[in-house]
């Protein structure tokens, strides 16, 4: 999928953007003027998604995250229904999500009608880990999810749990198919990017569903 982001960044098809070698995938953020369809922006990226869809179950992925203040790379699931119901009535799960210029934490959450980034609500609240080595060691982001609830997985270890006590539509959208996405946006809009940032990767060893 090619499309802008935030006005700074294309997600290109390109292999200088996401490629396979020495058994890993790696999506690779860069520092460089490209034009497309029209645009041209001075970041390019990938953002790959899943063509396969699912209900509940378990998801691993191990990875080691791109560094540099302004990369904001991200492991997340959207609805399958999105393009007939909207975001974020479709419901997302952020099964990794990290930001450059809080190089230590990375954080799960999820997004719903009654809660997303622009509302605050009280029954969902993003989980947080500090991991000092997050760009230099793999480590395995997961989620388990239920027909009860969203676990959020960081080494195995529980990091965040979302179980609304009354379930709707508004705050459980999770009972319909999800499909996977991986990427590394750039900030600017919402935090900026450091002048001197040239590329950085995220490398991915595995990505793995168990149901």
């Amino acid at each position: 999928v090619v499309s802008s982001y935030l006005n700074v960044l294309l997600n290109t098809d390109r292999l200088d953007n996401a490629f396979v070698s020495d058994g890993t995938l790696k999506i690779v953020a860069k520092k460089e003027q490209y034009s497309l369809a029209g645009s041209t922006k001075s970041y390019t990226s990938a953002r790959l998604n899943s063509k396969f869809e699912f209900t509940y179950g378990r998801i691993d992925v191990r990875a080691k995250l791109p560094k540099g203040v302004g990369t904001w790379p991200a492991i997340w699931t959207l609805g399958s229904n999105i393009t007939s119901v909207g975001w974020p009535a479709c419901g997302e799960i952020d099964i990794m999500e990290h930001w450059g210029h809080k190089p230590t934490k990375v954080s799960g959450a999820i997004h719903t009608i009654a809660c997303s980034g622009v509302t605050n609500c009280e029954e969902a609240k993003i989980g947080e880990k500090a991991i000092n080595d997050y760009d230099s060691a793999f480590h395995i982001y997961s989620i388990e999810w239920t027909s009860e609830s969203i676990r959020f997985n960081v080494d195995n270890q529980l990091l965040y749990s979302y179980n609304p006590p009354t379930k709707t539509n508004e705050n459980w959208p999770f009972y319909q198919n999800q499909f996977i996405l991986l990427n590394v946006a750039m900030g600017a809009d919402w935090f900026n990017i450091d002048t001197n940032f040239n590329q950085s990767t995220m490398e991915i060893d595995y990505v793995r569903v168990y149901q």
